[in-house]
């Protein structure tokens, strides 16, 4: 039975206590067991609705000397280093909410000490559980073009991060694990809009397979958009991660690859679409073949805490390491970096300073 804490009971917070709860009612081999809040009135508010004891610090949980050997960390990202650290040192295994750290130097730094250790340290990479993820995973070949867009509505929070380590992250994750390929070359602009930090950004990363990826990330959306569009050979994958479904369309013959990215984004004529699938089923020539690969059900968060569960009681390898949480963080600075220049050359003072 793995006893757990929860560390942080806001937005994020909430949703690992809701988790590991309903684990705990279906049979599952954890127990939650405490919960470090420290704003009095969500900490009662935990208090009461999960009957466990809430602490205001860390230090206060350690010293309450709480039988706990894991816990989820859903601070704000500032504080990842400093709350892990001390969860590390004192022998627990963690799940830590993205990005893992605010620094490289912190990451290392969480790094080594889950080495020395011997402690668990698992990034929250949430996207790396979806269902439709999941699916396509396995069936990754030479991925060469990436788009993917990542768009919300604004709401206040995460706001001590920008729109790279708020929301982009997720798949810079994912491409790093698709392509599988050292970073060439990143290009980036981003903007604030409604907060003081980059609210939309747009990246071009190339790798050194000749992999290219774009990514659009905005919290200022009028929409919600989740989606990741792949190309191999021969063949084009669509993830949609808010419906969790998959689309493959592979191409036969001299189909170009922009009919493809057409098809799925809806823009092509009815009837075209119906010659090309006619096309694609009546034998040689030019044609398209359609496929949804079935995809398994499942809460991406209760995948990822089940994930880490068995990891802390098996001692197996995390389908996410720390590693590969820490390449992702390195991979958002170096985005912020190349904003930073970007707008230094382009002359954007006025949109990062208060109007006078």
């Amino acid at each position: 039975m793995v006893r757990v804490a929860v560390v942080g009971a806001g937005a994020f917070g909430r949703n690992h206590l809701r988790v590991y709860r309903e684990l705990e009612t279906s049979g599952f081999p954890v127990l939650l067991v405490a919960a470090v809040e420290p704003e009095a009135k969500r900490a009662e508010e935990t208090a009461q609705s999960y009957s466990i004891p809430v602490f205001a610090s860390v230090d206060e949980l350690l010293r309450a000397g709480v039988n706990c050997t894991a816990a989820s960390v859903a601070v704000p990202t500032v504080h990842h280093h400093a709350v892990a650290s001390v969860l590390l040192d004192a022998g627990l295994d963690l799940l830590v909410e993205k990005p893992l750290a605010a620094t490289l130097a912190e990451a290392d730094e969480l790094l080594t000490l889950a080495g020395k250790k011997d402690r668990i340290l698992q990034p929250g990479h949430l996207e790396r559980f979806n269902p439709a993820v999941l699916a396509v995973q396995p069936k990754v070949r030479r991925p060469m073009f990436f788009e993917a867009h990542r768009l919300s509505i604004f709401t206040p929070r995460a706001l001590d991060v920008d729109v790279v380590l708020d929301l982009m992250i997720h798949d810079l994750d994912i491409v790093l694990t698709f392509a599988n390929s050292p970073v060439r070359e990143v290009r980036a602009v981003g903007l604030p809009i409604l907060s003081p930090k980059v609210d939309i950004a747009n990246v071009r990363v190339e790798f050194e397979s000749g992999c290219v990826a774009n990514f659009t990330a905005s919290r200022v959306s009028t929409e919600r958009v989740r989606k990741l569009r792949f190309f191999e050979p021969r063949q084009y994958v669509s993830v949609d991660y808010a419906r969790r479904d998959l689309l493959v369309i592979r191409l036969d013959g001299s189909v170009p690859l922009e009919i493809a990215a057409a098809l799925e984004g809806g823009t092509i004529d009815p009837a075209v679409l119906a010659q090309l699938a006619a096309g694609a089923k009546s034998g040689p020539g030019p044609g398209l073949s359609f496929a949804k690969p079935p995809v398994q059900p499942g809460e991406p968060l209760r995948l990822e805490i089940e994930s880490f569960v068995e990891s802390v009681r098996t001692r197996k390898p995390t389908c996410v390491t720390a590693r590969q949480g820490r390449d992702a963080l390195a991979l958002a600075l170096e985005i912020q970096a190349s904003m930073a220049a970007h707008a230094v050359r382009a002359g954007l003072k006025d949109f990062f300073e208060p109007a006078s």
